[in-house]
């Protein structure tokens, strides 16, 4: 006879001896999955992360993505007198949660699941953790002759299952509320087109087909008539259609793009207070789309500025054309990849490609100044003065592109560091770089990166530079995330452990208002010095000398 389990006796070759070695290999394989599910997401993780500044972020995702896999080896220990059934049920979770994180998490990181870093990393540990509360109390109940210490765990996951179910439905809740982007600060009321433009003379050298032409998904805010025009959705329809089924079981924890708005008319002629009005190129970081960037964009376009924004196929995360046609960025395309020695050079393939969609851009824009077939903005455009700016990979685009193109007559970095030739050879017109908080960052990375704004900081004009910082801002919220962030006890919480300085809406206006002054001292000849955009209204600006 032998004793399978407590109280379980079996004879020697019987079928429940069988059982017994099935349930040992299968707690071998699930103890060695959590094992290498803990290693690798974490590893993963921090791959993920190694350019975040904050040290203290990196532990707390650390901690966090660690968190179901010490629950699952704890489960594993406490269950050693639970039934047959229960405890294989426990080793498959394990399986199901180590080796999806591990899927999920390698995917993100080698470019092929399309979504924000930051968001899975938070996701993926809730996910598990409401799973584990879900199946391991169960389990734990249908098992014989349950102990005190038992019913005491049944009883601690149970609470967690209910705190988790009410948490879910507060999040779904708050899916379906309306929120509105922050509202423009400039006196226009601003208008939104979007073409479609093709480079015929071009080939787009980072396309996976040899020979494919230049095409790119162009987004324009402009000073708008404001007459009756309707408004138009934050995402239209057919983008909506393509980017929500990605979402998945997932799409509770994000915002329902339906229910967001901006402040864009549709398609609305351009307003006539002024003959023509300054242009002003906007790049988005890393791979985002462009109009992730919308509150800046509204914002400057309410202040008599054309911005034009810009996706390019295989680069960009997400191009939905207005024929339907949807393209995804390529794994070698994605900046955050760029790594190791290989590093210099991936950036540089990227940024040559990004500083030529550019000119394209500003050579298409001269011919409908000259002559557009809608007539819209024949004649409109100020071609004389042209400034650019971008965040992240975005702004050292701009910073490249304004020391090898005249026609940038004044550019902005928003929080990125730089790449190319322009750390060398600088820049010699007025540009300014707006930076997050990066608190005493001192690793080898981060002087390097302050060497190379140093580099370009010291060769531009006297008169026309600028380098400042925004007091507790967050390098991933310059975009409309700072203003979509879900959840004020997320917020707050984020907040408490000093992973955001201050709220996401106040840090796009503080943006905002840098933005729009600087280009009005440059491209508008307003007089605003370099030290007089400090602003008792944004006490959070700290002017860097």
């Amino acid at each position: 006879m032998s004793i399978n389990g407590p109280g379980e006796m079996t004879p020697r070759g019987s079928p429940g001896r069988s059982e017994a070695g099935f349930l040992r290999r299968l707690r071998a394989a699930a103890l060695i999955a959590v094992l290498a599910g803990a290693a690798g997401s974490v590893g993963l993780m921090l791959w993920a992360g190694h350019r975040n500044p904050s040290r203290l972020l990196i532990v707390l995702f650390a901690l966090w993505v660690l968190s179901p896999f010490m629950a699952l080896v704890w489960a594993n220990v406490v269950s050693r007198r639970w039934s047959v059934l229960s405890r294989a049920t426990l080793y498959v979770v394990m399986l199901v949660i180590a080796l999806g994180s591990l899927a999920i998490f390698g995917a993100l990181v080698f470019g092929l699941l399309r979504a924000k870093t930051g968001f899975v990393f938070l996701v993926v540990p809730a996910a598990s953790w409401l799973l584990i509360v879900m199946v391991v109390p169960i389990a734990a109940l249908v098992s014989r002759g349950l102990s005190r210490g038992a019913r005491r765990i049944f009883n601690g996951f149970a609470v967690l299952a209910i705190l988790g179910v009410l948490a879910v439905a507060a999040l779904w809740l708050e899916r379906r509320t309306e929120i509105t982007l922050p509202t423009p600060t400039g006196p226009f009321a601003v208008g939104r087109a979007i073409y479609d433009w093709t480079d015929d003379a071009n080939l787009d050298a980072l396309a996976p087909v040899p020979g494919t032409k230049r095409e790119l998904l162009v987004w324009i805010w402009y000073p708008s008539a404001g007459k009756s025009a309707a408004m138009d959705d934050y995402v239209p329809a057919q983008m909506r259609a393509a980017v929500e089924p990605a979402s998945g079981v997932l799409s509770f924890l994000t915002r329902d793009l339906s229910k967001v708005h901006g402040h864009s008319a549709r398609d609305s002629d351009v307003s006539p207070q002024q003959r023509s009005y300054p242009v002003v190129i906007m790049r988005a970081g890393a791979s985002a789309e462009v109009l992730g960037y919308s509150t800046l964009a509204e914002d400057l376009a309410s202040h008599g500025y054309v911005v034009v924004g810009f996706d390019a196929p295989y680069r960009t995360g997400l191009v939905v054309f207005p024929d339907g046609r949807v393209m995804r960025r390529r794994p070698e395309n994605n900046p955050e990849l760029c790594l190791g020695q290989e590093q210099a050079r991936c950036a540089n393939r990227l940024l040559t490609a990004w500083t030529a969609d550019i000119a394209f851009v500003l050579d298409r824009l001269e011919r409908w100044n000259t002559s557009d077939a809608s007539g819209k903005f024949t004649g409109r455009l100020d071609m004389s003065r042209v400034g650019v700016f971008g965040h992240s990979f975005g702004g050292a685009t701009a910073a490249q592109f304004c020391h090898e193109d005249s026609r940038c007559k004044a550019g902005i970095d928003v929080d990125g560091a730089p790449h190319g030739s322009v750390i060398q050879a600088g820049i010699r017109r007025p540009f300014m770089f707006l930076l997050s908080d990066h608190g005493d960052s001192s690793d080898a990375e981060s002087r390097q990166i302050w060497a190379n704004i140093q580099s370009i900081y010291d060769r531009l004009p006297p008169d026309g530079r600028l380098r400042i910082a925004i007091r507790g801002a967050n390098h991933f919220t310059f975009s409309d995330d700072g203003a979509l962030l879900k959840s004020r006890i997320v917020r707050r919480t984020l907040r408490m452990f000093g992973m955001i300085g201050i709220d996401g809406r106040r840090q796009l206006a503080v943006t905002a208002y840098c933005v729009h002054s600087f280009f009005d001292a440059y491209l508008k000849g307003a007089s605003v010095s370099r030290l007089k955009i400090s602003s008792p209204l944004y006490p959070e600006i700290q002017v860097l000398e």
